[in-house]
């Protein structure tokens, strides 16, 4: 059987305010040809299909288009993430046409979706992103003298055992868990929502144990967690875009999977399409200019402008040359120190606080001429309120 694995879509999500829908669309056009392509019986996406709870109309049908194509050529089981509002997300699951699966419910997690190929049946166990405060009770056993512990792992330790449970009814059964959580061990992103409650976010690989795939979103970075040699594999797909200049290194991908008869065969990584590539770049304004990065002007970038004192029309100069910019950061070496924190009192000399906001604003010493043109505007406000 062959599954692709994919995750953390965040339909509406922004750029530095770069709207991203068109690339977003682009990508649900790729998806859908390497299902066709190569395929795809089973599509599982890891929750985060959405950027935010109430998600925007242009994304509402994105999502829409994108899970009928996809359900017109493979079964899809969809899980909520963080980001998602489980029940809008799954508001119409019960509605939904055949082959289109949306698992969003905690009472869900243990019923699985069963897809049969010609090595018998593959269970598809969905489990949305658990908060621990909203399941500890409702995943509670029921002889336990109260809730679950306060912490991700117990609430998902807990859907775990209900799963395994449910897989010892079925002989035979091949299974794949889809699930939205942060595995220790995990590479981070700076685009990622905390999802950490009493101090702790996130839940060991071994919870896990028992099951022969693990199909996980919420870290943006495709990766593997755990030791190398565990059962099962337990992956990250990754997000289809990057999301910040942190993951400007990050090879964006889907993840293809497939079982045989006993288990897990092969994992492929397949580059999803890359809208404009990321770089940052760090110089001075001179350099910056002088036509050696002129590979990088169409990317989106994110410069930083090294010279101590701050370029004359430092902004304008370094969007001219590099349209695409999305931040422009002075962040001078070999400025003068940063002048020591001190009280402004009544006392205090109003030119020498002048001096203290150039060093800090330019990086460099007010002049003598500055210095006396300051002074000279002081003593003139204050003759012109004295003569008031």
């Amino acid at each position: 059987m062959l599954i692709l694995h994919t995750s953390d879509w965040h339909l509406g999500r922004t750029l530095h305010g770069v709207d991203l829908h068109d690339h977003q669309a682009a990508f649900v056009d790729h998806l859908v040809e390497l299902v066709r392509e190569r395929g795809v019986q089973v599509v599982v996406v890891a929750g985060d299909v959405y950027d935010r709870a109430v998600p925007s109309v242009p994304s509402v049908r994105l999502l829409g288009q994108a899970l009928r194509r996809l359900s017109e050529l493979a079964t899809v089981v969809v899980t909520p993430g963080n980001h998602d509002s489980a029940v809008r997300l799954g508001f119409a699951a019960e509605l939904m046409r055949p082959g289109l699966h949306l698992r969003a419910r905690v009472d869900e997690l243990d019923g699985p979706v069963v897809v049969d190929d010609t090595d018998g049946p593959v269970a598809f166990y969905g489990v949305p992103y658990l908060d621990p405060d909203s399941v500890r009770h409702a995943l509670a056993d029921a002889d336990s003298d109260g809730p679950l512990a306060r912490s991700h792992e117990a609430v998902v330790g807990a859907a775990m055992r209900r799963i395994r449970a449910d897989l010892a009814t079925r002989e035979g059964a091949r299974s794949v868990v889809v699930a939205h959580a942060f595995v220790s061990g995990g590479a981070v992103s700076e685009s990622e929502r905390d999802i950490r409650v009493g101090g702790v976010d996130s839940v060991p690989s071994g919870v896990f144990d028992g099951v022969d795939y693990v199909a996980l979103g919420h870290l943006h970075g495709a990766q593997r967690v755990g030791p190398v040699d565990a059962r099962p594999t337990v992956r990250y797909s990754g997000s289809p875009l990057a999301f910040s200049f942190g993951e400007r290194n990050h090879v964006k991908s889907s993840t293809l999977v497939t079982l045989d008869a006993d288990g897990l065969a092969t994992v492929e990584t397949v580059p999803t399409p890359v809208p404009r590539p990321l770089v940052e770049l760090t110089d001075t304004i001179g350099r910056l200019l002088d036509g050696r990065y002129d590979e990088h002007v169409e990317a989106w970038s994110r410069i930083l402008v090294t010279d101590p004192v701050h370029p004359d029309r430092l902004y304008s100069r370094v969007r001219e040359r590099f349209p695409n910019a999305l931040a422009i950061l002075h962040t001078p070496i070999g400025a003068v120190d940063a002048p020591a924190l001190r009280a402004v009192t009544i006392e205090t000399d109003p030119v020498e606080v002048a001096a203290d906001f150039v060093a800090f604003a330019s990086g460099a010493d007010a002049s003598a001429i500055e210095l006396d043109i300051v002074r000279s505007a002081y003593e003139a406000a204050r003759a012109t309120e004295a003569s008031a």
